[in-house]
C-alpha cells in the first residue's frame, strides 16, 4: 500500500466506509478502438500506468488469498459513471496473468456501455451476452491472447442479453471458475444498476472504484450499505483520479 493512501485513511476520507481501502492505481487515458486483426495480440501496456499500484492490488485481492479462502472470481464495479472501473479492471486482469501461475478470463458484463475490450483493441461482436443464450463450451465465446494465459470475454450482443438473476448466468459463471484459475470481472456502476449486486452474490467479492475528485460520498454510503444488507463482500476500494496538490515524490516520503 503506497505512504500517500496510508496518509489518507488517518485523515478520516474514507475509514468510515472501507476499512481497508485498497492503493489508487495512477490515471490513464482510455484508449480508443482500434482495427482488429484476426489474431489477438496482448497490446502494449499504455502509457503512464502505474504498474507497481496495480500490482500491489493484485496481490492484495488474489495473490494473497490461499486455500479456501482463494479469491478465484473477484467484481470491479464503479459507484458512478465515468470512474475508470473497466481500465483499472482491464490492467488487474492482465498483471494478474503475468504475476499467476493460472489463466485468467477478463469478463465484461456492463451491457449499457461496454469498454473492456477496447483496452486489448479487441472485438465485441460474440460475448457473455451470447453464451446466456447459445449453447457450447464457454471458450467458444471468449478469446485468447498470445501465450493463452489472458483471455477476454467481451459483452458480446447486448439484445441477447437474458437477465442477470437467470439460472443461465449462474451456470455460465459457474463454468468460466472451472475452465479458469482466475474470473475477474467488469459490471456497471453500483449506484445505477442492480447488475453489480446480484453478480457480487455470485463472486468471492467486490472492488469498488472511486473518483477521488466526483464520486458523491453519501452515494457509496448508500452502495457500501446495499452491499451489506445483501451479504456482498466488500474487498475494498480504489481511489482514482487522485491529484497531487504538491509533487507526488513528496508524498512518497511522507
Amino acid at each position: 500500500m503506497s505512504r500517500y493512501f496510508e496518509v489518507l485513511q488517518r485523515t478520516g476520507i474514507y475509514a468510515d466506509l472501507f476499512p481497508a481501502t485498497l492503493a489508487p492505481p495512477a490515471v490513464v487515458k482510455e484508449p480508443g478502438p482500434r482495427v482488429v486483426s484476426e489474431e489477438l495480440r496482448l497490446p502494449s501496456p499504455p502509457e503512464g500506468w502505474d504498474r507497481e499500484e496495480i500490482t500491489k492490488l493484485v496481490q492484495q485481492v488474489f495473490l494473497a488469498s490461499t486455500g479456501e479462502r482463494a479469491r478465484r472470481a473477484v467484481l470491479f464495479c464503479g459507484v458512478e459513471d465515468g470512474e475508470g472501473s473497466s481500465r483499472i479492471c482491464a490492467q488487474a486482469g492482465r498483471i494478474l496473468a503475468e504475476q499467476g501461475t493460472g489463466t485468467v478470463c477478463l469478463v465484461e458484463a456492463d451491457w449499457r456501455d461496454p469498454s473492456l475490450h477496447l483496452h486489448f483493441w479487441a472485438e465485441n461482436r460474440r460475448g457473455l451476452a451470447n453464451a446466456l443464450t447459445e449453447a457450447g463450451p464457454i471458450r467458444e465465446f471468449a478469446r485468447p491472447f498470445a501465450g493463452g494465459k489472458l483471455w477476454i470475454l467481451p459483452a458480446g450482443n447486448a439484445l441477447a442479453h437474458s437477465g442477470m438473476s437467470s439460472e443461465a448466468m449462474r451456470a455460465r459463471l459457474a463454468e468460466l471458475r472451472a475452465e479458469f484459475d482466475y474470473v475477474v470481472l467488469h459490471a456497471p456502476p453500483a449506484a445505477h444498476s442492480a447488475d453489480a449486486l446480484v453478480l457480487g452474490k455470485l463472486t468471492d467479492g467486490v472492488v469498488l472504484v472511486i473518483a477521488a475528485n466526483s464520486t458523491r460520498r453519501e452515494t457509496t454510503r448508500q452502495v457500501k450499505n446495499s452491499f451489506d444488507a445483501a451479504q456482498v463482500r466488500l474487498l475494498g476500494a480504489v481511489l482514482d483520479e487522485r491529484t497531487f496538490p504538491i509533487p507526488e515524490a513528496l508524498y512518497r516520503k511522507l
